[in-house]
């Protein structure tokens, strides 16, 4: 087992809103469809939709959607589990799994050299995926995260949007809506950027405990002739 540290996190959560945009509009999933198609592909068995909905923390409604999207897109296969109708079952399909080997060989490209993960594996990215699903952020929430690693602040709208690899309008407005809240505050000219407000770095900070709270599933270790064992 090994923890998520938030610059890890960060890297992975950009790479994969670039690979995002640079899809067709109709083939794209939000990260936490891609998460759901990585925990099928981790699992290596079907689960109960419920159990996908426990894991992602979302009610059955949001989950409905989410699996309805994702198999229309041919990517999971549904079907009555047991007994109980209600109690749907989702499988990867073929497509499924050439859609997360592909995803994530891009997002392992899209990681710059130097970033956290960089040099990382596109079977370890399924995994960081997998097990970052485990938390939901919205837009606001990265953008606080992403303000959080900086080392400085104020920090720049131009330099949140290239952090977080998010289109400078969905980050204009997820900004907008922090300012509402309370949380970040503005500057007096869009050059003197961003900052948070007492309330915004404890708002941060309750994220990033949550993110430190991830655990990524190792590969199982594996017995050599001699005895020892290796990653």
């Amino acid at each position: 087992m090994g923890l998520v540290d938030l610059r890890e996190y960060m890297s992975v959560r950009r790479a994969y809103n670039l690979v995002r945009q640079s899809q067709p509009a109709r083939d794209r999933l939000t990260f936490e469809e891609f998460a759901a198609l990585c925990r099928l592909q981790v699992a290596g068995a079907p689960m109960k939709t419920s159990e996908i909905a426990e894991y992602q923390g979302a009610l059955r409604p949001t989950m409905t959607h989410r699996t309805n999207h994702l198999a229309e897109l041919g990517l999971i296969s549904r079907g009555e589990g047991g007994r109980d109708r209600r109690n749907v079952v989702c499988a990867i399909t073929a497509e499924g799994s050439r859609c997360v080997d592909r995803i994530s060989a891009h997002t392992c490209d899209e990681i710059l050299p130097g970033q956290p993960l960089s040099r990382t594996l596109p079977e370890r990215i399924v995994k960081y995926v997998d097990a970052m699903g485990s938390v939901f952020a919205k837009a606001g929430d990265l953008v606080l995260l992403a303000m959080r690693v900086e080392d400085s602040q104020p920090v720049t709208v131009t330099r949140l949007v290239d952090v977080l690899g998010l289109l400078q309008p969905t980050v204009s407005m997820s900004i907008s809506a922090l300012v509402r809240e309370g949380l970040v505050e503005r500057g007096p000219s869009r050059a003197s950027g961003l900052a948070f407000t007492p309330r915004g770095t404890a708002r941060a900070a309750e994220l990033s405990a949550r993110i430190a709270g991830i655990v990524v599933r190792r590969r199982p270790r594996s017995q050599k002739p001699d005895g020892q064992t290796a990653e």
